[in-house]
């Protein structure tokens, strides 16, 4: 799994990509919706990494690299009126993973049983449980079609956090949301799922 790093909502992106088998990216679509009749796309006011009520950093980047994304899809910007409406949200999550351990030896065991008897380990000697706690980051960007104000696409990146120096730097971002929109289908006007292609911002890992 990737870890991202983490500076308030900053970082929450945390867009895991700083390790080396990289996040489990996620997505779906509503497949009763006409994907043809997508043209352009603006973005959600507020976003829900704006919660605080300003434009953080990390909405900036996000936006650049999604107008990006969907512009390589054939999508124009249109502030005014939209045929799509992009959101995003990012999220930490404190997470514990406790792994058995092997049973504690007997004083007596067939190995231990040098000690006789007469001592035995300190209070809590053995091989206890494995106790793994990390932080978990989530990303997902939402596609809205502005005029029902129905969520018709959703895509979702989750790792772990790690190196927050970097994790939330304009590559990283870009890398992150490049790797989401691998998994988009469409292209504007069209309603003819495709492969998922690698993109030139970023290559799946």
């Amino acid at each position: 799994m990737k870890r991202l790093a983490l500076a308030p909502v900053m970082a929450a992106l945390g867009l895991l990509s700083a390790c080396s088998t990289g996040p489990t990216i996620r997505s779906d679509y509503d497949h009763s919706a006409n994907f043809a009749q997508y043209h352009s796309f603006g973005f959600m006011s507020p976003l829900g990494t704006d919660k605080a009520g300003y434009t953080t950093l990390l909405t900036e980047r996000l936006k650049t690299a999604t107008r990006s994304q969907m512009e390589m899809r054939g999508y124009v910007y249109n502030e005014q009126s939209p045929d799509l409406l992009v959101n995003f949200n990012a999220k930490l999550q404190q997470k514990t993973e406790v792994t058995p351990g092997m049973p504690m030896p007997m004083a007596m065991g067939p190995y231990y049983g040098y000690r006789a008897g007469f001592y035995g380990g300190w209070p809590g000697y053995g091989w206890g449980d494995d106790v793994f706690q990390y932080t978990e980051g989530t990303l997902n960007i939402d596609l809205i079609d502005a005029r029902r104000k129905q969520l018709v696409w959703e895509g979702i990146s989750t790792g772990m956090v790690d190196n927050p120096a970097s994790a939330d730097s304009l590559q990283n971002v870009a890398e992150e949301v490049a790797q989401i929109f691998q998994q988009y289908p469409f292209r504007a006007g069209s309603d003819a799922p495709q492969k998922a292609q690698a993109t030139t911002a970023g290559q799946a890992k």
